[in-house]
């Protein structure tokens, strides 16, 4: 286990999936842990689960594509934790398809959510010299006919995590990145396509050498690494996490 007693770690989106795994490996280490999202029932939850550790546990409903409430939401957790040590920028929008709405959705909480939310932790990330994980995709890495929009700004935070890194070093600010391959877990989209859309879901399954979906908590694993000053002298990385799925 990771030794994060004394830190303060704000996840944008934090209720479900890998946000959550993320969220609860930071408690499970003894840091002060925010987290947001959308649901209040799963955000409530979570924060009871975080609570339960015997940690700070602080929970905000935040639309992550609502500007202002992005930055409100931040500043509101580095008050009530005392400081930021850690911004995990988790968001997404899942606007997959090449449309209107596909493209909005990406770029307004994929993107966005976590240009905003940087901003706003910038502050407190210089006073603490923290670091900043963000969560991309390993859709990022190649084309997509399925999910164009998607994958593109998925691609984007991968290169954004890059310039972050180039910008904030002078600060003492470390920026890294994980890329997860297909993560299932209960409600995630893969376990719905399951049963909807199985002829998809064994496709990707085929995918990947394991033979099985990854999970939440593998996802969480390396982003707790990155965080951790195990990996002081890493910064501007962005690490795939799929199983070997893009073998």
């Amino acid at each position: 286990m990771f030794d994060f007693k004394g830190k303060r770690v704000v996840v944008c989106g934090g209720s479900r999936g890998i946000g959550r795994a993320i969220a609860l490996g930071f408690a499970e280490g003894g840091a002060a842990v925010s987290i947001c999202a959308r649901g209040a029932g799963p955000l409530e939850s979570t924060r009871a689960e975080l609570a339960a550790l015997g940690v700070k546990a602080h929970a905000a409903s935040c639309d992550l594509g609502d500007g202002p409430a992005v930055k409100a939401y931040v500043a509101a957790a580095a008050e009530a934790l005392g400081g930021i040590d850690v911004l995990v920028n988790n968001a997404s929008g899942f606007g997959g398809p090449d449309t209107e709405e596909g493209w909005a959705l990406g770029l307004s909480v994929d993107v966005m959510a976590t240009v905003r939310a940087t901003h706003t932790a910038l502050p407190f990330l210089e006073t603490s010299r923290g670091s900043i994980l963000n969560v991309s995709s390993i859709s990022g890495y190649r084309p997509s006919t399925r999910t164009p929009a998607y994958a593109a700004v998925k691609a984007l935070l991968i290169n954004y995590t890059s310039s972050q890194a180039a910008m904030y070093a002078p600060k003492g600010i470390r920026v890294n990145a994980v890329a997860p391959g297909s993560i299932e877990f209960p409600g995630g989209s893969w376990e719905a396509r399951r049963t909807s859309d199985p002829k998809l879901y064994n496709s990707i399954l085929g995918s990947i050498p394991f033979g099985r979906m990854g999970t939440p908590e593998e996802v969480a694993n390396v982003a707790l690494f990155l965080a951790s000053p195990l990996a002081g002298w890493v910064t501007g990385q962005t690490v795939i996490v799929d199983g070997g799925q893009m073998l």
